[in-house]
């Protein structure tokens, strides 16, 4: 696994192939968009679509935790996808992940968090971490000189060519933010392409790839 150094001011920070963004100032590690129970809300709806009790998304995280060993895990926004969802196994779960983590967990409410409360994780509003604002959504930053660090978008690149075409996730930024958004977390997840505004670095084959490839004038991408 390689990650990528950048930095936004004073700030180290250091986009994680594993789909996370560390920074080295407070040792936080921050995740997005992990969307667990995804697979239940569908059941429940009808759909069978397969389920591993979410093992896909939280043994990678517990193995994140234990790699880089943070004082703090931020989750910025979506945890959960919906209230149905959270079985009283994946409550257990959640009860136990500061534990697991070995560390404090801040959950940043999401939009799929709405309605949905779990003990001894309160959501929290969007809120300042040094010269980073943090938030689930895309969001202005309240003063100069602020980086806004969120999820909720899944960011994902196309690389094209003439027979075949390619969806990686990515991190990407937005400098008219200014905005720096992380990939989602979540195994049952999927993206959106982020659009030609964003400087984008890909995650694929356990490395970090900077990418800046720019459409023809006449070809379109469409912006998330």
């Amino acid at each position: 696994m390689t990650p990528l150094e950048w930095s936004w001011g004073k700030s180290s920070l250091t986009f994680l192939p594993q789909r996370a963004l560390w920074r080295a100032e407070g040792r936080e590690l921050f995740v997005a968009d992990l969307h667990l129970g995804k697979a239940e809300v569908f059941q429940a709806h009808g759909v069978p679509i397969p389920s591993d009790g979410d093992q896909g998304t939280l043994n990678p995280l517990l193995a994140l935790c234990h790699a880089w060993s943070p004082e703090r895990l931020f989750v910025l926004g979506d945890l959960v996808h919906a209230r149905i969802g959270i079985t009283a196994p994946l409550r257990d779960t959640l009860l136990a992940l500061p534990d697991l983590c070995g560390c404090p967990v801040v959950l940043i409410g999401g939009n799929h968090d709405c309605g949905s409360w779990i003990e001894g994780m309160p959501q929290q509003p969007s809120q300042r971490l040094g010269n980073l604002w943090l938030s689930h959504a895309p969001e202005r930053v309240p003063e100069p000189g602020l980086l806004n660090v969120c999820g909720h978008l899944h960011p994902m690149t196309r690389l094209r060519s003439r027979s075949d075409q390619l969806r990686l996730p990515c991190f990407a930024f937005d400098p008219d933010g200014p905005r720096l958004v992380i990939p989602a977390f979540g195994q049952l997840t999927g993206g959106h392409d982020c659009g030609d505004r964003y400087r984008q670095w890909l995650v694929a084959d356990g490395s970090i790839i900077p990418w800046f490839e720019q459409l023809p004038p006449h070809r379109e991408r469409r912006i998330a």
